[in-house]
């Protein structure tokens, strides 16, 4: 299976940078590279450069007004009341040298890994440098200035006249995505995310379901804070079986932000190491029983770049290739060759201390809560199995 997988990377990917304080730092996809480097898991061969998104191809999604204040915001050209107007140079959003660039290249990395896989020459390929997928038509929003997965969506249409399920396990709301398809029935949006009562967007309530002809084709299932993990297991299961069944999709693509980690600095929730196991596992699957295999994996969130995201996202490459070592202990060498630099001591192993934290006193109520959110997302697909069964 390894030679059947491409992993989409370069340095240039660590050009799109806010500044050294900004909380989405791309330096954790060094850290990732080299971990995999470190087992011996990541050949040169099955490595491909991101291309450059072309601004038609950007056109796709974003509005040609707002590319050209991404390009002059980049080159220090656009006044102050007019990027914000955009969504740039906001606190989450800061203005940088050659932001447009930096941007199409992390979207081209998605558009490299589409072609890779649906040209065939690979079943599943992977860019953890997109996952951008806040970002709207005509702004910017949450760290996201161009949004890559939905680009990469309508890419799929256009050129592979293909239907599209979108599975989005970042701790936020995948609410750009969800709303640049909300009307079209041929690309289902699956999100299962933190509540937004607590948490940007603020979004992704269950009865976001879609609307004229797209109604029925978002699915959004919004867990409690501090939920753990057989609890968000149960609703990401449930509903990536349930929905691909009811979708039956020609690929899927999914966003894999590494933010619901207890360690994580911008979310509450309470996972472990156990959920990013078990979510590359689980698509994979469905990638083989509905698609022939055609599976595109992104990046996304993910905070602690030191102690969750290397691992997390190192999980997906070894899942798409069937590589089983990564249980134990991690490579020494890694751990020895970026403690001096980390701010955290780093994890010794691939998974987690069963005490990773003190025991949540309400985890039989956040639990029952969630399984009701599942139930009521899910509410449409069982109905309409009810009603055909009888």
């Amino acid at each position: 299976m390894s030679d059947r997988c491409a992993f989409v990377f370069s340095e240039e990917l660590l050009k799109y940078k806010f500044s050294n304080h900004h909380p989405f730092n791309q330096f954790r996809l060094k850290l990732t590279v080299d971990l995999l480097n470190k087992i011996n898991a990541l050949n040169p061969e099955q490595v491909f450069p991101p291309r450059m998104a072309s601004e038609d191809e950007l056109a796709l999604i974003h509005d040609r007004n707002y590319i050209e204040a991404v390009k002059k915001a980049g080159q220090g050209m656009l006044p102050k009341e007019i990027a914000e107007n955009y969504g740039l140079g906001t606190e989450d959003t800061p203005v940088f040298p050659n932001m447009h660039e930096a941007s199409s290249l992390l979207v081209g990395g998605t558009l490299t890994a589409v072609d890779q896989v649906m040209s065939g020459q690979v079943l599943h390929a992977l860019n953890l440098g997109g996952g951008l997928h806040h970002g709207f038509r005509g702004k910017a929003s949450g760290f996201c200035i161009y949004n890559d997965s939905s680009v990469a969506i309508k890419y799929l249409q256009e050129k592979y006249k293909a239907r599209v399920l979108y599975i989005d396990t970042d701790a936020h709301h995948g609410d750009g995505v969800q709303w640049s398809f909300y009307d079209d029935p041929n690309v289902c949006t699956l999100s299962i995310h933190e509540t937004g009562r607590y948490l940007f967007p603020g979004t992704g309530n269950i009865n976001e379901r879609g609307q004229g002809a797209g109604y029925g084709y978002s699915f959004n299932i919004p867990v409690d804070a501090f939920t753990e993990d057989e609890s968000f297991l149960e609703a990401y299961t449930q509903s990536i079986r349930e929905v691909a069944a009811f979708f039956k999709p020609d690929v899927i693509l999914t966003q894999n932000g590494a933010d619901s980690h207890y360690y994580d600095p911008l979310t509450h929730l309470s996972a472990t190491m156990k959920i990013y196991r078990e979510i590359p596992r689980i698509a994979h699957e469905i990638a083989h029983q509905y698609c022939n295999g055609k599976w595109i994996a992104v990046g996304g969130g993910g905070y602690d770049i030191w102690r969750v995201v290397p691992r997390a996202w190192a999980l997906i490459w070894l899942e798409m290739t069937e590589n089983s070592n990564c249980y134990g202990e991690l490579p020494a060498d890694w751990v020895d060759s970026w403690q001096e630099e980390s701010p955290v001591k780093l994890p010794r192993e691939w998974d987690d201390p069963d005490n990773l934290y003190t025991p949540i006193p309400r985890k039989a109520e956040i639990t029952e809560k969630n399984l009701l959110t599942l139930e009521k997302a899910l509410y449409p697909i069982r109905n309409q199995q009810k009603k055909e069964s009888m």
